[in-house]
Parts: structure tokens; sequence; C-alpha cells
């Protein structure tokens, strides 16, 4: 059986790769929508040299050949007796517990741990004019796109209006809670936070996804410190299922 351990190993990962990003949309909990075509081909590929290096093993097997690769190479001894090492070292195997961890049970997407780690750091010469907000209350923005005008919009964009954030709950001091997301530019590595807090309201459980309508709370100077984080002020709370695509963009 050992001797077919490369390809079981390149099957079972390349069944993982299909698995979150051919059947299913948990690949988006770790990199972005645009990136799946190179998962698929991935996997499949894989998937197709691990049954074809079943298939060559077989064939070694059943005509008393040994298999064409560099890890199957006859070594004779003094006697004269040869040795095959068509399996590969045991320890490739230990490759199989993380692609069966990711087959069977995919980890969760980044939450209010990764949220945590991140400190807030934003710098004042960023301030400047953003695009008037669209028509109609409430209007819906991303987290960071709350945050950036909160922080910088010197023409007060939130001022007077009603908005509405989609994110997961996380908790600060004492009764503190925010509605936040994470930020990514290619892969879940890359993740940075971006977080509102919510008042008027009581906390949901931390890493519960929120719909939170309400009106910005300017606090601080616009680029300061104490302007971090932004406050909305609450007037509805709404649990909601969390989306397949957790992460917002950069």
């Amino acid at each position: 059986m050992r001797r077919y351990g490369p390809a079981v190993l390149l099957v079972l990962v390349g069944a993982a790769v299909l698995r979150i990003s051919l059947f299913s949309d948990l690949y988006l909990r770790y990199v972005q929508a645009g990136l799946r075509p190179y998962l698929v081909a991935s996997g499949a590929l894989l998937g197709l040299l691990g049954l074809v290096r079943a298939a060559l093993t077989a064939r070694a097997a059943r005509y008393g050949t040994e298999a064409t690769d560099r890890d199957a190479h006859p070594a004779e001894n003094e006697h004269g007796h040869s040795h095959s090492h068509a399996g590969g070292p045991r320890v490739a195997w230990l490759l199989a517990l993380p692609a069966a961890a990711m087959l069977l049970f995919p980890p969760p997407a980044l939450g209010s741990y990764s949220a945590a780690r991140e400190e807030a750091r934003r710098a004042a010469e960023n301030v400047g004019t953003f695009p008037a907000l669209p028509a109609g209350d409430p209007v819906d923005l991303s987290v960071s796109q709350f945050g950036s005008r909160a922080l910088y919009d010197s023409g007060y964009s939130l001022r007077d209006r009603t908005v509405r954030l989609t994110g997961f709950v996380t908790h600060g001091d004492g009764s503190t809670w925010y509605v936040t997301r994470l930020l990514v530019a290619c892969c879940a590595a890359d993740a940075t936070t971006v977080k509102v807090e919510v008042r008027g309201a009581d906390a949901p459980e931390t890493d519960t996804w929120v719909r939170v309508t309400g009106a910005w709370h300017p606090e601080g100077r616009l680029g300061s410190a104490a302007a971090w984080p932004p406050v909305l002020e609450a007037t509805t709370v709404e649990r909601i299922a969390e989306p397949s695509d957790p992460y917002e963009k950069r």
C-alpha cells in the first residue's frame, strides 16, 4: 500500500482544493473571488496527476517493473539484493493531515480573534473630500467606506444621513461593541480590521453577523486618534446569516 502513498496524497490534496473552490464558496474565506479559476485548475491537475501516478504504479507492479520517477530507483547492496523506494519517505504522509482537514472540516473565516489583534493606524494627511452619497436613506455602505468617510471626509457627507452597515460583532471594554469586517487585498493572510462602534443597542454575541442601521455620531478631530473607531448611533440591529463572501475588498 505504501507505494501508492504519493498518488493518494495528490488525489487527497486535489479533492480538498476542489471541495472549497468548485463545489462550494468556502474558498472565499481564504482568497478573493477572482482566484477561483486558478484554484479549480490546480485541484483538477493535482487529482489528475494522482490518478496517473496510481495507474503507473499499478502497471509497474503488474509487470514487475519499477515506477519511473526520481523516488523509484533500485539500489543494490553488497549481496546483490535490490531495494525499491517507490513509496517515497513515510514523512510525506504527514501532508495527508492538513489535506484531510480541509476536505472534511474547512477552517472558518477569520473573525473576532483576528480583529482584536489589529491595531488602529490612521493618518491625518488622508483628510479630504469624498464623492456625494447616493440619494435616499438608508444608504448601504461597507464598514470600510463608513470608516473612511467618518475619519477623513472634510465635507462631512455622513452628516444627517442614515446608513446601513453589515458585519460581525466584536466586543471591547465593558458594554462597548463593534460591527466589524476584515479587509483583504489578496487573501485571508493579509487581512486587516475595520470596525465601527455601535451605540444605542444591546450587543449580540461575539461573531454574530448583523445588519445595523443608524446615524453617524461625530467624535474627535478628523484624522485624529480620538476619531477612531467611528461611532454609529443605532436605530435597528438585525441578525443575519454569514455571507458567502465574508471579507471586504481593499
